[in-house]
């Protein structure tokens, strides 16, 4: 057989439009789709987005459906920047379809979507996501009453390197110089000054330090360890069916007991859009307990489940009121609801980190200023929810769910015609089980056919 050569092709001129190829649809957003336009998405948000738009003059904008539906793709397909999204939509026939963009069409560029983030403000992005939490009150997936609330640091687009002190406008580095010149060095090495670094403590502070490239992103430590310039972003999370109620993005170096505050108010006004009683109950780990977040969870009508720390023996001289609400929340959260309400709380709050941040690949955010970082957060957690209803609709909540699923029924096939092969020779199932444990080959097979499955049977 002779060898086949590549050979360079002409474009033709004229092409009918019969002889284009038409792709298949993918089904996961050929699903999103239905659910989308069932709630009429577009005529919902060409309403709220109306009056930032022209009526006449201008060049043709970029649609708010399909702006809306690029950020979903950004969650869906795990991807960080605008510019990687507006990549993939060019690059993919059935994305193409979903926004509705035949072949012969020009895809929106990351510039037009950046612009058109930049047009529509903050309160237009929250609308839409409050739309969709009564979406979700409507279908029963969400009632708002029992929520957790925790939060995570995301790391900013910014480097340490670049960061100046707040008074003179110094560079790090031209700081250690004058340190290094102060204490008897006049031409200090880099070495010098890495090692006169090394031992000096508390050498990173918000008060004296800035990004000039993000001034709201702030010195914080990641939970791997490192020191980065990041952003914290909170959740508020229905412990019924594990929906975002709502998502705040605020200081990275603002404590726990400080930040829950703004998040408790988002919450609260969410949960009223789809209960009169908005939230009864709030959740949280020990790093938000304190007297004053007590007491104003009593005031706000919201029973506390918060684990105390351990802070030794306390006196109660002058504060009674916050004695009583410590000592109501010490029995609400040692008794049985509330040790099953903590569960459900690490176990939730912790998932919608993992689908926003890890696999919908904002852990290190492409967008400069807290304005701009939340409104992809917010839309980020619209997307979140979406899959929750299309999961109930459908059974599934990823484009990639069911990527191992024939696998896992090939395995499961193969194991039971091995298990009945050994019945057949008079060889009983679980002797067969305990033998094949000391069989590396079998001990695989067993590993494969447990994570198939799993992967298969949850749908995350």
């Amino acid at each position: 057989m002779a060898m086949g050569k590549r050979k360079p092709k002409q474009q033709g001129l004229f092409m009918a439009a019969t002889d284009v190829v038409k792709p298949a649809s993918h089904p996961f957003y050929t699903k999103v789709s239905e659910i989308l336009d069932q709630n009429k998405v577009d005529r919902r948000l060409e309403h709220l987005c109306k009056r930032f738009y022209a009526p006449t003059m201008g060049r043709p904008g970029l649609a708010p459906g399909i702006y809306f539906r690029m950020l979903l793709l950004g969650y869906f397909e795990g991807i960080d920047s605008e510019r990687g999204i507006a990549w993939r939509v060019a690059d993919s026939l059935s994305l193409r379809d979903f926004l509705g963009f035949s072949v012969t069409e020009a895809t929106p560029d990351h510039s037009t979507m950046s612009r058109t983030r930049r047009l529509l403000p903050i309160e237009t992005h929250k609308a839409v996501f409050r739309w969709f939490v009564k979406i979700l009150g409507k279908e029963d997936l969400m009632d708002g009453q029992t929520i957790a609330i925790d939060a995570t640091t995301l790391e900013a687009n910014a480097a340490m390197r670049s960061i100046r002190r707040r008074d003179d406008g110094r560079k790090y580095e031209d700081y250690l110089k004058d340190l290094a010149k102060a204490s008897g060095i006049e031409e200090p090495t880099r070495e010098q000054l890495a090692r006169m670094d090394r031992k000096r403590k508390k050498k990173a502070s918000n008060k004296e330090w800035m990004s000039p490239a993000d001034p709201d992103a702030r010195i914080a430590k990641m939970k791997d360890g490192r020191t980065h310039l990041a952003h914290k972003a909170e959740h508020a999370v229905d412990l019924e069916s594990g929906a975002v109620v709502a998502v705040t993005l605020q200081a990275a170096d603002l404590g726990d007991t400080t930040t829950v505050h703004a998040t408790l108010k988002e919450a609260q006004a969410n949960a009223e859009l789809i209960n009169e009683r908005g939230v009864e109950e709030a959740v949280l780990d020990k790093g938000y307990h304190s007297g004053e977040v007590l007491i104003n969870l009593h005031q706000a009508g919201m029973k506390s489940f918060i684990p105390e720390p351990d802070r030794g023996r306390r006196h109660w001289d002058g504060k009674e009121l916050e004695q009583k609400r410590v000592y109501a929340n010490r029995r609400r959260t040692e008794g049985e609801r509330g040790k099953a309400l903590q569960k459900l709380r690490s176990e939730h709050v912790e998932r919608s980190f993992a689908h926003m941040y890890e696999t919908g690949g904002m852990r290190r955010v492409h967008l400069r200023g807290r304005k701009n970082i939340l409104k992809r957060l917010l839309f980020h957690a619209v997307a979140f929810n979406v899959a929750l209803l299309v999961r109930k609709v459908h059974g599934i909540g990823k484009p990639r769910t069911l990527q191992g699923a024939s696998s896992a029924v090939s395995i499961f096939i193969s194991l039971l015609q091995r298990l009945f092969s050994t019945i057949d020779e008079g060889i009983a199932p679980d002797s067969y089980i305990s033998t094949a444990n000391h069989h590396q080959s079998d001990i695989l097979y067993f590993s494969l056919f447990r994570a198939g499955f799993k992967t298969s049977a949850t749908g995350c």
